[in-house]
């Protein structure tokens, strides 16, 4: 039996192009804070009975339509499914305090959100980096900053977050030397970028920022063994 062979030349695919084109279309587009105290819940693999819950910060469109969750979690806010590390966490769903209701994706109401929003500000494509939103930090949320072996660990408060075109999250600390009025808000000339001048940018929620600042032992060893790791 004849086989028929196609004329057609053949076809080069570069993956890591598609790669690229693949990741883009995973990037953060459009941010909405939380407001109404909706959560987070994941567990700890070496305790599979226990659930532990952490506040959303702010919801995520991505540019393929997706709707995420975010939470601080390590140097950035970090999508909730992206939680799945055997050592630090894994992603079980959302919950509302308020009803104990768990629920496994975001509420239609936020995703109505951010799709009316992101339809209305369409931002053109460009090359260069630029910031396409800003929003404000409203949980207390602080970041533990690192340098160098010689600079002391500065515990800072963040006062918001910006939204690059790139799809990265920033979280905007203060220069306390250049706070001319207080409280500080979004716009002000003394909040920059964290990793604009630190090395390494540790989030932390309220609570945990409070036991820092009054040295508690056990958070304190804890921290010791995270900034060894990270040196390491």
């Amino acid at each position: 039996m004849a086989i028929s062979l196609s004329h057609r030349p053949a076809q080069v695919i570069d993956l890591e192009t598609m790669r690229q084109r693949q990741l883009a279309r995973r990037r953060l587009i459009r941010l909405s804070p939380e407001l109404d105290g909706l959560e987070m819940v994941y567990q700890q693999p070496a305790e599979s009975d226990a659930h532990y819950c952490i506040p959303v910060l702010a919801w995520g469109l991505r540019e393929d339509g997706d709707v995420v969750g975010l939470v601080a979690w390590m140097e950035t806010l970090t999508p909730c499914q992206q939680l799945n590390d055997p050592e630090h966490g894994q992603f079980v769903g959302y919950r509302d305090p308020e009803t104990d209701e768990l629920f496994d994706y975001p509420p239609p109401h936020k995703v109505h959100e951010l799709e009316q929003s992101a339809a209305y500000f369409d931002y053109e494509e460009m090359q260069e980096i630029a910031i396409i939103q800003q929003i404000p930090e409203n949980h207390g949320t602080h970041a533990l900053c690192m340098d160098d072996d010689q600079t002391p660990l500065q515990l800072k408060q963040v006062f918001g977050w910006n939204l690059y075109n790139d799809g990265r999250i920033e979280a905007l600390l203060a220069n306390e030397n250049k706070i001319d009025i207080t409280p500080v808000l979004l716009g002000d000339s003394c909040l920059y970028p964290g990793h604009s001048r630190h090395a390494v940018v540790y989030l932390f929620q309220r609570e945990i920022a409070h036991r820092i600042r009054n040295e508690d032992a056990a958070t304190m060893e804890a921290l010791a063994i995270t900034v060894t790791q990270d040196k390491n």
